[in-house]
């Protein structure tokens, strides 16, 4: 640097710029200083110091084990074999304090020129290198030595024996059972010494090694049981543990056929279907047929018969079962021909069966004037006080139907002028389950009042009587109704 005014030349430039260059190497902040492991930064020595980890960590060695501080780390040593007397002292830097600056008067000197002087080089350091710790010269005198002295005069370090080549081998404590760990710990044998550790599934808690409890911690994914050292998983029924020992996986129960129909295999577990008529038993995979029957009777009109899986319907005779399955109809027999009526007879069909009906005959004084009706004579003196004529008819009836209900008509077939008519049931109805409703001057319904039960056959005789009064006529005629009531209510 050039000061305009003074005499300076290149040379003082030099050794000026040389003096700052060291300054500025030499004095670092304190809180850029980087240390090992094991060492700790002195501000005020301004260098890095040894950490003593035996005070500064708690229990750092356990059981009966003796801490030896060295320059960097510790040891861990049975306490027979240390003397405390030679533990070496950690370093303690002297306490910093500096100087006092007391200026120089300055005192100019007259200009004298003189060689540059070589400058040295063991006291700056190497910028290229980065920075590093602070130069200190080698002290004088031989050095303390890292490690703790042993009362004995082997040439070798705690932990090592002279072998025959006259080099140190490391000692096997666990080998030759020279350690000192408790007989829940595991010897591990290291460089110089050894260390008690848990085997795997224990953990070290105040000096003695416990079971660890890895069910807490979740390891399996189903069921968990704790050992000694270690645990197992199993699985729930439905599962499988997988190669990990760890997860499980489904079981495909429907694989093995388990159930007597379908099989609907499910997450764990599955489930039993069966084919429709048929339910699930207690035990869940058999299927026991379903009894239909038992459910109404009204499945049926007739009867229900169960068979496996179903049901059908069954008619009684002269019966046959409809298109729905369900219901009865009448099997008409005179149609089909399936009856045993002979060819002078003729076949009458109601509900349930037929009946085969002899060729007329009229009862004396009356006679035959048609296929079904007889006729008395007025001429005739037998004939007065009688119907003048009775014509035959038949039905047939359900048996339990409902009432009231009209069954049969009846009206006049010839017309008088000044006449009219009586209807009523002159005989049959003992039970009086039936009487004629008239529903017009010529005309009345025979009315079932009353249910009835079959089978039975009732002859009723109908009676229509004439008056007339103009000419001084009274007359009857009569229907002989023949009902065939059924056995059943279809």
């Amino acid at each position: 640097m050039l000061f305009p005014g003074r005499d300076f030349d290149a040379w003082t430039s030099a050794r000026m710029l040389a003096a700052l260059m060291f300054i500025a190497l030499c004095i670092q902040p304190g809180h850029g200083q980087t240390c090992g492991e094991g060492f700790a930064y002195d501000r005020r020595a301004r260098q890095c110091v040894d950490l003593d980890e035996c005070r500064s960590l708690p229990d750092a060695c356990r059981g009966d084990m003796v801490c030896v501080n060295q320059n960097g780390g510790y040891l861990c040593m049975p306490r027979g074999l240390y003397s405390q007397s030679h533990r070496p002292e950690p370093y303690r830097p002297e306490p910093y304090r500096p100087e006092p600056y007391r200026p120089e008067p300055y005192r100019p000197e007259p200009y004298r020129p003189a060689p540059v002087p070589a400058l040295p080089e063991a006291p700056y350091p190497d910028p290229a290198a980065g920075h590093q710790e602070p130069f200190r010269p080698p002290a004088s005198g031989p050095a303390e030595p890292s490690y703790p002295r042993v009362r004995s005069n082997t040439p070798c370090i705690l932990g090592y024996a002279v072998a025959e080549d006259g080099t140190c081998n490391d000692i096997d404590e666990c080998e030759a059972s020279s350690h000192q760990c408790n007989p829940t710990q595991v010897c591990i044998n290291t460089a110089g010494g050894y260390t008690c550790s848990c085997t795997e599934g224990y953990w070290l808690v105040a000096g003695q090694c416990q079971d660890i409890d890895e069910c807490r911690y979740g390891y399996c994914q189903q069921l968990c049981a704790n050992t000694l050292g270690s645990y197992s998983c199993s699985c729930r029924p439905g599962f499988l543990i997988n190669g990990d020992e760890r997860t499980c996986q489904d079981v495909d129960e429907c694989e093995e056929e388990p159930c007597s129909h379908g099989c609907l295999n499910s997450y764990g577990s599955f489930m039993c279907n069966c084919d429709e008529g048929f339910e699930l038993a207690a035990d869940g995979t058999t299927c026991i047929d379903l009894d239909e029957c038992g459910f109404s009777e009204y499945l049926c009109q007739h009867r229900c018969v169960n068979t496996p899986g179903s049901f059908s319907c069954v008619c009684p005779p002269g019966y046959y079962v409809f298109e729905d399955e369900r219901s009865c109809e009448d099997l008409n027999e005179c149609d089909t021909g399936n009856n045993t009526c002979t060819t002078a007879q003729v076949c009458f069909n109601f509900q349930g069966g037929y009946t085969c009906l002899d060729p007329l005959q009229c009862e004396t004084p009356y006679i035959e004037v048609a296929d079904n009706q007889c006729m008395c004579s007025a001429e005739n003196p037998q004939c007065r006080d009688k119907p003048f004529t009775i014509l035959y008819r038949h039905m047939d009836l359900s048996s339990g139907r409902t009432v009231p209900a009209d069954i049969f008509q009846m009206q006049a077939t010839t017309r008088y002028p000044g006449a009219f008519y009586i209807f009523k049931v002159k005989s049959g109805d003992g039970d009086r389950v039936f009487y004629m409703r008239q529903t017009s001057n010529v005309s009345a319904t025979l009315v079932l009042s009353r249910p009835v039960s079959g089978p039975q056959t009732i002859v009723l005789d109908l009676e229509m009587t004439t008056v007339n009064n103009v000419i001084n006529f009274r007359g009857s005629s009569i229907i002989r109704l023949t009902v065939f009531v059924s056995e059943h209510p279809f």
